[in-house]
């Protein structure tokens, strides 16, 4: 039988009001597939996170009491050793009870290839792509959705006494986030022509449901920046292609992007494929995606009093 590969970690012995037992030991890696894991288990458990608030997965270490939880884990959710090398050797010597279960290698997801640092065209060429998937799947809903229904089949072979509530919850985070993407569709429509550079390439998923136009990426690990040849060219580009903005993450000094941007009349944002700052919980990942949104809009069409640029 196939051993899957999630992105989740939890902590056994959990149990919510109403549930009929105890919910198994979950652990998630990261802020927006734990809120989905964490909407599944709603009334029977709550699963534990590992990377918390503003941390990296590209970067993060475990903690002594997260060793603890993978050693009673009976799921664990993470996004494959692509994205979190950190968790390669402890799901190994750690996890040895868990069914651990790669998120990007759920049934019905929607992949797409990752591409490399620097100006794109409109499209992904061979010449763009690395050959690589990108593992930031949970930015489409419609991908979030078959994260929902994968966590539930799971949860529910794992804890069969409460598998009733974990497919109950499961068809109604389905039907919120077809309503999600209805929102967002509508929100980002007026920006969808705008052009605009990221960090890094974290947001394809995001960019194609919704038909974003984005110009490139200054990196392709935002761990590694860019030297100062390739910071020149990406600028003399950024005036050639016409890019409105380009946009930080909170993990990462801003100190790059405002050196990009100078002597160009690109404005600076910030955008946040993590959810940094926010608090983690089953409405987070609803948030999250609306942040998005609500970052693109405003430094594609800035308002006169919200100004031109949010770095520090």
């Amino acid at each position: 039988m196939k051993r899957f590969v999630w992105a989740a970690v939890a902590i056994g012995g959990m149990a919510f009001p109403g549930a009929s037992a105890a919910a198994p030991g979950v652990v998630v890696s990261i802020k927006p597939v734990h809120a989905l894991v964490a909407g599944v288990m709603k009334g029977a458990g709550a699963p534990r996170l590992l990377v918390r608030g503003a941390a990296s997965p590209h970067t993060y270490s475990l903690r002594p009491s997260d060793a603890r939880a993978l050693r009673g884990a009976r799921l664990v959710f993470w996004m494959g050793g692509g994205m979190e090398q950190f968790l390669e050797k402890p799901l190994k010597s750690l996890a040895h009870r868990a069914r651990v279960i790669d998120v990007t290698e759920i049934k019905g997801l929607t992949l797409l290839p990752a591409r490399r640092g620097g100006l794109w065209g409109p499209h992904v060429t061979d010449g763009d792509a690395t050959g690589r998937m990108n593992p930031h799947v949970w930015l489409d809903p419609l991908n979030a959705g078959a994260i929902v229904r994968g966590a539930s089949d799971a949860l529910a072979e794992a804890d069969p006494e409460n598998a009733r509530t974990y497919r109950a919850n499961g068809a109604e985070l389905v039907r919120r986030l077809a309503a999600l993407d209805r929102a967002l569709r509508a929100k980002l429509a007026p920006v969808a022509r705008t052009p605009y550079v990221v960090l890094h390439d974290a947001y394809p998923y995001f960019e194609k449901r919704y038909g974003l136009s984005p110009a490139g990426s200054v990196t392709v690990s935002p761990d590694r920046p860019p030297g100062a040849r390739r910071i020149s060219r990406i600028r003399k580009k950024l005036r050639a292609r016409g890019a409105v903005c380009v946009f930080a993450e909170p993990e990462f000094r801003p100190a790059l992007i405002r050196t990009l941007v100078a002597g160009t009349n690109a404005r600076t944002g910030v955008l946040d494929p993590l959810g940094a700052g926010l608090p983690p919980g089953p409405d987070m990942y609803f948030s999250l995606m609306r942040g998005l949104a609500d970052s693109l809009v405003r430094c594609l069409v800035p308002s006169r009093s919200t100004g031109d640029s949010p770095l520090k």
